[in-house]
Formats: structure tokens, sequence, C-alpha cells
């Protein structure tokens, strides 16, 4: 190979790359760079070419530290590479280790989208001495395989899941495409589930520039529970908004990242329609995988042992998303390269007692 960087990549180019990927992750997407880069972050990138074509690389955000003289890089959910090609993995960092020196990064954390079946842990840690550090992005999740078939995938739940579905639309409850003019609505439900549920929730800002960046290109979608309710008349007099969730797509993977509903017809179960409808749309644009982004990290044993003892931080979510069947998978978590060793270890006393910066 004749390896070469290139700092500048295209958008279009760097995005197809990461859609190629087995390990591609629309955290690693130009959007998602977007995104972030209009709330106090910055991005940057490296790729590796052999020739023109991209062969490994890494989307790269940054953040300053108070008085701005330094920054702390994050690469979320990558770097993309073959670690177990070494000399890709050296050019790699190469070219990260001078992006993160001109950004004046003290420290760059990777958090790869790799299981840690994989062994990709060992493999990385062997590779280039990076240090374990706090995962940013749930370590453990739930995977849902859609490749099989509608009825398999209803036939993969638990049996109450799937009365739940047929419930919600035997009570009324209608799930639609969520536009623009529903997102004032889906903020006012973050903050009723927010309160509800002690959940950390974003700016109404946020949620609109999600949108925006990513529901034009066909990356995500906005649905919106609603009951039809009926009058004297049998046509409907009302729809009222009871929940709804954002859903990103990229390559032939899905992720349920967003979702709020109300404290009012609950009992009508909108939650597990609007699961259902995401996971049938994900499928339709050929997604082969169905995330359902975080549960406890804790082992399946652990998780069924105890999930009805508990309604913390993600208890509560795992009762409701160990409906759908799926997978539980757990990921390798994040590794910290540091460049300046005081910062850095001030930095993660600063961390261990104020938890993790927003991400």
């Amino acid at each position: 190979m004749t390896l070469h960087i290139d700092h500048h990549l295209p958008d279009v180019a760097w995005d197809a790359f990461v859609e190629r990927r087995a390990d591609g992750h629309v955290l690693q997407t130009s959007a998602w760079a977007a995104l972030k880069s209009h709330f106090g972050w910055s991005a940057g990138r490296v790729a590796v070419l052999d020739g023109e074509q991209v062969v490994a690389g890494a989307s790269v955000l940054f953040r300053k530290l108070p008085l701005g003289l330094v920054t702390f890089a994050y690469v979320p959910k990558g770097p993309l590479v073959d670690w177990d090609n070494a000399p890709l993995v050296s050019k790699l960092f190469e070219g990260l280790d001078a992006l993160c020196h001109v950004r004046r990064a003290f420290a760059v954390r990777l958090e790869p989208d790799l299981e840690e079946a994989q062994d990709a842990r060992c493999k990385m840690q062997a590779a280039l001495f990076l240090h374990p550090s706090p995962a940013i992005q749930p370590r453990r999740t739930i995977l849902i395989d859609l490749t099989k078939t509608e009825d398999e995938l209803l036939a993969g739940m638990h049996q109450k899941t799937r009365y739940n579905i047929r419930l919600a639309a035997r009570k009324g409850v209608v799930v639609r495409e969520g536009t623009e003019n529903d997102l004032a609505a889906f903020y006012a439900l973050t903050q009723v589930t927010g309160a509800r549920d002690d959940f950390g929730v974003h700016s109404a800002d946020y949620y609109r520039a999600a949108f925006e960046l990513f529901v034009p290109r066909g990356w995500a979608r906005l649905f919106v529970a609603e009951v039809h309710e009926t009058g004297i008349e049998p046509t409907p007099v009302a729809a009222i908004p009871m929940a709804a969730i954002m859903v990103f797509a990229f390559g032939n993977k899905a992720w349920y990242m967003y979702g709020a509903s109300g404290n009012e017809h609950r009992e009508r179960m909108p939650n597990h329609a609007l699961q259902w409808e995401a996971i049938c749309w994900a499928k339709s644009r050929g997604c082969a995988t169905y995330d359902l982004w975080g549960v406890p990290d804790e082992d399946e044993m652990t998780l069924e042992a105890q999930y009805l003892e508990h309604n913390e931080g993600l208890w509560g979510v795992y009762r409701f998303k160990r409906g759908f069947g799926g997978r539980l998978v757990r990921y390798v978590g994040a590794f910290d390269q540091a460049y300046n060793s005081l910062l850095y270890r001030v930095f993660l006393l600063a961390q261990r007692r104020r938890g993790n910066m927003a991400f």
C-alpha cells in the first residue's frame, strides 16, 4: 500500500466511506460533526487513503476547556480502521496525532463501534498502549436483527410486547411521520419525560438541528403517536400527541436515540406502537440491525434477575426494551491517548468529581 493522509476530505467522500464500513456509525458522519459544531464543539477529520481510496479514518470532535487554552478531542464510535493491520493503524494515528497537535488537544478519547467479543480491546491496547477510560456512549445495548421477516420479529418478542403493540392499534393509537411542525410538541414531551423519569434532555434548538441535518437526507425520521378520539360522529375529532421518537438510520444500521412521552393515555401503549413502526421503517430502508441504544451495563443473568427491582437510570427502559427481543451486546468501551500527562491527570480527577462532560 502507498498510504497518505488527508485532513480535508469532502463530506460526500467521507460519508460514502463510513457507509460502506462494517464498523461505520452515524456518529462518524459529517452530519453528526455538523450537529455537534452547533453546540460547543468543533470538528476535524483525518482520512488515510491508498491511492484514491479511503481505507481508514476518524471524525474528531474538539471541545475547549475553561480559558480556551487547550482542547479535549473525542472520536465517537471510531476510529474506523482494521486493527489487525499495523501499518494502517500507525498511519491513521500519525494523522490523528497531527490533527490533535494543531487543535491543541491534551488528550483524545476513542470509542469504536466494536463488540467486546471481537477482542478489539486487547488489539487496541497492544497496538497503541491506550488507557481504558469511562465510556461516553452506552457500553451495553440490545440489537434487533432486521434481516428477519416481520412475522419472525414479532414472534421473537415477549408475548406482552406483542400484545401491547396490537392493543395500541385497538385503542386508537395512530403513528405518523413527524414534520418540522411537530418539533415543539416533541420538545414539550421531552420535558415531561425528563421530569418524570429523571432523564437529561437536550435543548429545543438541538432537536431542531438534528431534524434539519438528518431527516431531509433520509438519515432519520421523527415518529409521532397520536390518539384519535371520537365524538358522537364516527370520524376523529381530535388528534392528541402522546409520544414521539427520533430514529436514525445510516448504511445498514438504525438507532433509536431520542424518545419522549406524556403522562396521559399511557395505558394505550403508544411507545410500543412507535417502536414497531420505527422497526418496520428501518427494515424497509434496508437496515440489518436496529439498536435500542442503551441498557444497564450488567450481564444478562443480572439484568433478568434484577430488572423488576430497579427503576433508576437505564433500568426502567430495560424493562421496556427487553420485550422487543434482540441480542444483548457489549462494546469494547473507550480509550484515551494523552499528549500532556499533567493536564490529562487533572482532567480525569475533574471527571471523577463532576462526571462526563456533555457529549
